[in-house]
């Protein structure tokens, strides 16, 4: 299992996090932002593949923003993927700690 935390921009949200196995997405919890909407999101995606999450997020937009939530988790997890491949990965926000 691979523990990934994704920094998200021009949303309510700041985190969202996330463990991966393979390509399952379990246990994603965002901080902060709309609590109804984010509660429910995990709910309904634990256990679908980075694949389905990005098919049917990707590119929803909240107001003027050019992203959302949603369209935020589709990036955060293929970064997540891509990350979990990568021998040399450090989490962002461990690297905030150790400044």
């Amino acid at each position: 299992m691979f523990h990934f935390d994704y920094l998200t921009e021009n949303t309510c949200s700041k985190v969202i996090s996330f463990d991966l196995d393979g390509e399952i997405v379990k246990n994603i919890h965002f901080l902060s932002g709309c609590d109804g909407n984010l509660k429910t999101i995990p709910l309904l995606l634990d256990g679908w593949t980075v694949d389905q999450i990005e098919s049917k997020l990707s590119g929803i937009q909240c107001g003027r923003r050019g992203t959302s939530c949603s369209d935020q988790l589709a990036k955060a997890v293929r970064a997540g993927l891509i990350a979990s491949k990568d021998p040399n990965y450090k989490s962002p926000l461990e690297e905030d700690i150790d400044e």
